[in-house]
């Protein structure tokens, strides 16, 4: 006995259209959030993943990956800004959950808790949320090093104490160990807008060359309907 077996796949030429048309779409999408996160602090590029099946199954055959690359660290005069010149992310926890993030602008609250711009609690190597044991009244009485030892100055022992360490992280949460600290620095998105606008051109060209082939398939189609019905 023998079997064959296969896949047809017939579709009219309007559809296909359509759906490369959404498809270019969302790719431009992706590019634009690029473009528009040039300048936040922390963003990492999205690429885009296309799958051999996109034809057939349009935005369905599309996926994202982050791009991990280091940004650009650029020097800043807060104490609590703090970059990440190697990969990482920094723990925070919120109501919703621990997060990962590598926008590293903190803060402090009056009970020395290390807060996230959006109050989220900074968490340290183990897991726990930072607390500071002394508030200072100068930020710069607070030091961190490489390795991300937060230490703050003591004015009745006239000595730096060790509070923690930030808990940095790897994509799979599994801890840096050398995560070079930079204390007084943001780092910037790694979006290069050159090669965005690069890699747009062939997409935008694509998008318009199924758009032309959609109106004409339409209008033929027009045509068609309408001498069919002078037809009858």
């Amino acid at each position: 006995m023998k079997i064959n077996g296969g896949v047809r796949f017939v579709e009219n030429g309007i559809t296909q259209s359509i759906r490369a048309m959404h498809v270019d779409s969302e790719l431009i999408s992706i590019s634009n959030e690029n473009v528009a996160g040039f300048d936040k602090v922390g963003y990492q590029r999205k690429d885009a993943i296309v799958s051999s099946l996109t034809e057939f199954l349009g935005v369905h055959g599309l996926s994202t990956t982050r791009d991990d690359k280091i940004g650009r660290i650029a020097l800043s005069e807060n104490p609590l800004d703090i970059a990440l010149a190697a990969k990482g992310y920094f723990q925070t926890e919120s109501d919703e959950g621990i997060k990962l993030t590598r926008d590293g602008r903190f803060k402090l609250d009056r009970e020395g808790n290390l807060l996230t711009l959006d109050d989220s609690r900074v968490l340290s190597n183990t897991g726990l949320p930072i607390k500071l044991h002394i508030v200072p009244h100068d930020l710069n009485q607070i030091k961190i090093n490489e390795r991300g030892l937060l230490s703050v100055f003591n004015p009745q022992t006239n000595k730096l104490e060790g509070v923690a360490y930030l808990g940095v992280v790897d994509a799979n949460g599994a801890l840096v160990m050398e995560p070079k600290v930079k204390q007084g620095y943001n780092e910037f998105s790694n979006v290069a807008l050159q090669e965005e606008f690069i890699n747009m051109m062939p997409i935008i060209k694509n998008f318009d060359a199924n758009r032309q082939l959609f109106m004409i398939q339409n209008q033929n189609l027009q045509k068609v309907i309408s001498q069919l019905g002078s037809a009858t």
